[in-house]
């Protein structure tokens, strides 16, 4: 039996995400002593190296990423070479050496201000904050002209989760810049997510008072009042903004945000269609106070069911707006509405066949339902339109193994590999896994373990395949140390995995050790909160084999009341023995 759950549930942005390299913080390079270089290799190394840069202007980056080389073999220590190679190395997606070869140039040239910006902007985009605060701190210190850079800093330490020091590091931007809108309200919003509701009002009074004809602020205002349930000072505001601003839309949502909290929904929903039938705002605005309408009534936990006659509204006024109706859509499958919410979609797929988002959203849906035919459709449909979306092919494969088309399904993943982004090596080892499993079923168990083995090399630490390998080898007769090894692993990735405990269990009763197998297939039971048909088997395939045979019977028992698909259950049960399945057939 296949013990692998296939992903219908997968988000699929899961294989949008791109993989980037988050490197662990490192030490710092120390300096490593200069290489003296004689007259004539000078001469070579000054010809290379500007060489290098005329070629890099002429945007011959394989010759110059040559010269440059050659420069490096002369003296590797040359901070000018080392910062070169390091571009290279980043626009060849190797950020682990390009930060390597930044440090270094750094470290042969710690007054350099460029190489030290670019050793600070790559580590703080590869998500090494720490490493970055620390250089930034430094800048900061060593360029007091260059006020900016706590800007820089204050983003890297609010990465960190160092909010007090963000704000002091915008603290110091302010006083060398002046007052700033862009600041103080980056400002506001770190006191407000540390919640220091005080402060963070105390940054919007500054802007309010220094803008006193800009209607947004007291609207904000506003809006914190309304957090407090201050409802008299925030309508005073909100009152303000209109006196300031009669055509600010967002005063609308305010208002009806207003009506809400002294409930009066009616009013609120007024005050939204009264903004959405208004002919001087364009439709951009409009799907912008609907949004900000549904966000505050999912945030104060409202219905958003008296959003869709809004929705409604704007279809009838814009009903060629397809980001109208993929907002719908969503709304509609949120509130548990798949059929309207499909309907939605298809709309936009019928106007836009280019529109990925909308066959994305469908595909979800078909996904949700376990629609295979749908599921197929959709897919099919979308790789002639997308050609190089590798999810398309993922499902397609799931859809046609569902139908136990394996040649189909093995087709798909095939074609898909090859548009994978070979940096994807998630993706790639989750292509192959699928592979192995359809192979498996295929009873090629060659071509099933090949493929597994390429998935652990994408990915060793991929959780399904090690599963599935090891639970496989154990019912072959494979090699046991090896399918305990990787389900060894399995338990130390996620511990409270019924299945992988299951596995675990299952592999040390094939090695004839029956006490660990009985340990582990009762921490199974433990965590197993769907009560699996074939856990319960197990485990009473393992009280026989210690003698617990009354147990035994009773637990084959209980899992053919949870429909279990063995085919020797009965037997079992029949016969009060142990009874080895046949896996060949």
């Amino acid at each position: 039996m296949l013990k692998r759950i296939l992903p219908y549930t997968f988000l699929l942005l899961s294989f949008l995400s791109i993989t980037g390299a988050k490197g662990n913080d490192s030490i710092r390079v120390t300096a490593t002593p200069k290489i003296v270089l004689t007259p004539t290799e000078q001469r070579k190394f000054d010809y290379f190296f500007y060489e290098g840069l005329k070629l890099k202007s002429a945007r011959k980056y394989d010759a110059a990423f040559d010269a440059f080389s050659h420069c490096m073999a002369i003296d590797s220590t040359a901070s000018s070479v080392l910062y070169e190679l390091s571009n290279f190395y980043e626009q060849l997606n190797q950020p682990d050496r390009a930060v390597e070869l930044l440090k270094r140039a750094v470290a042969n040239s710690r007054d350099n201000f460029t190489y030290k910006i670019a050793l600070a902007a790559i580590t703080r985009d590869l998500g090494m904050y720490g490493e970055a605060a620390e250089e930034y701190e430094e800048l900061v210190k060593e360029n007091p002209g260059k006020p900016e850079l706590n800007y820089y800093l204050a983003e890297v330490y609010t990465q960190q989760g160092e909010i007090e020091k963000a704000i002091q590091a915008y603290d110091a931007l302010e006083e060398s810049m002046g007052m700033n809108e862009a600041i103080t309200m980056q400002k506001y919003k770190l006191y407000a997510s540390i919640e220091q509701s005080e402060k963070a009002f105390d940054e919007i009074k500054k802007l309010a008072d220094k803008f006193p004809s800009e209607s947004r602020y007291q609207i904000i205002m506003g809006d914190l009042y309304l957090e407090k349930n201050d409802t008299v000072k925030a309508k005073s505001c909100y009152d303000k903004a209109h006196q300031i601003d009669p055509s600010n839309p967002y005063y609308v949502v305010a208002m009806a945000n207003y009506y809400e909290q002294i409930g009066d929904k009616e009013t609120a929903e007024e005050q939204i269609r009264s903004a959405l039938v208004n002919p001087k705002l364009d439709v951009e605005t409009k799907v912008g106070i609907l949004s900000r309408y549904i966000m505050k009534l999912q945030q104060t936990q409202n219905g958003t069911e008296s959003a869709n006659a809004l929705f409604q509204t704007l279809l009838e006024q814009h009903p060629n707006e397809t980001k109208l109706n993929l907002m719908y859509g969503s709304l509609l499958q949120m509130q548990g509405k798949s059929d309207e919410a499909k309907f939605q979609f298809q709309l936009v797929t019928e106007s836009e066949p280019e529109n990925m988002e909308a066959w994305q959203q469908l595909l979800n849906s078909a996904l949700k339902s376990e629609d295979i035919p749908e599921i197929i459709r959709i897919c099919e449909r979308c790789i002639e339109l997308f050609p190089d979306s590798p999810q398309f092919y993922f499902y397609l494969g799931i859809g046609y193994y569902q139908q136990d088309n394996y040649q189909k399904a093995l087709d798909a993943y095939e074609a898909g590999i090859k548009v994978i982004d070979p940096q994807n090596t998630g993706l790639l080892s989750d292509f192959y896994g699928q592979m192995g499993d359809i192979y498996y079923q295929m009873k090629d168990l060659e071509k099933a373990y090949k493929a597994y083995d390429e998935a652990l090399k994408y990915n060793e630490k991929n959780v399904v395949v090690l599963n599935n390998y090891a639970y496989f080898l154990s019912v072959n007769g494979g090699d046991l140390k090896k399918a305990e090894r990787m389900s060894g692993q399995c338990i130390k990735l996620e511990p409270d995995n019924a299945t992988y405990l299951d596995t675990y269990a299952w592999i040390f009763f094939r090695q004839g050790n029956y006490t660990l197998a009985k340990f582990y297939i009762e921490s199974a039971i433990n965590k197993d909160g769907k009560k699996s048909a074939e856990i319960i088997e197990h485990y009473g395939d393992i009280l026989y084999k210690t003698g617990e045979k009354e147990k035994a019977l009773e637990q084959w028992k209980k899992a053919k009341e949870l429909k279990s698909e063995s085919t020797i259950l009965d037997r079992k049960i029949e016969e009060q023995t142990y009874i080895e399945e046949d896996v060949s057939k």
